[in-house]
Order: C-alpha cells, then sequence, then structure tokens
C-alpha cells in the first residue's frame, strides 16, 4: 500500500532543505488549503502548492 501523507522529513528528502523548513512548508500548505492543525497534508496537495511532479516525488519517498 503507498503512503498518502507527507511529513517534514519527506519534504526535507525530497528538497534537500532542513526539517525545520519542512515543518514551515507544511504549515504553509495547511494555510493555503484552509486545514485545521490537526489535519494531514497529503502528497498530492505538496506536490501541487510546490509544482513537482507527483511521480517523482513518490520515487524519491520510496527510495
Amino acid at each position: 500500500m503507498e503512503r498518502v501523507c507527507i511529513y517534514p522529513k519527506d519534504v526535507q528528502i525530497v528538497t534537500g532543505k532542513s526539517e525545520r523548513w519542512g515543518r514551515e512548508v507544511i504549515k504553509k500548505i495547511k494555510s493555503h488549503y484552509s486545514k485545521e492543525p490537526h489535519q494531514l497534508v497529503s502528497i498530492e496537495e505538496f506536490c501541487q502548492y510546490t509544482g513537482l511532479p507527483v511521480q517523482t516525488v513518490k520515487e524519491k519517498l520510496r527510495a
């Protein structure tokens, strides 16, 4: 089964930035999509927000 959600550590792996930067990106995405603090961010939402291809992100997270 494939993962659906993305976490700050995943953002760090994909972008090469720090985990703290990943937390900020997740926070901005939640704000952008009007999500509550307890709601999760999907890989698709992350990709739409950043403009990265979904397939590339999923491949990077599998490795």
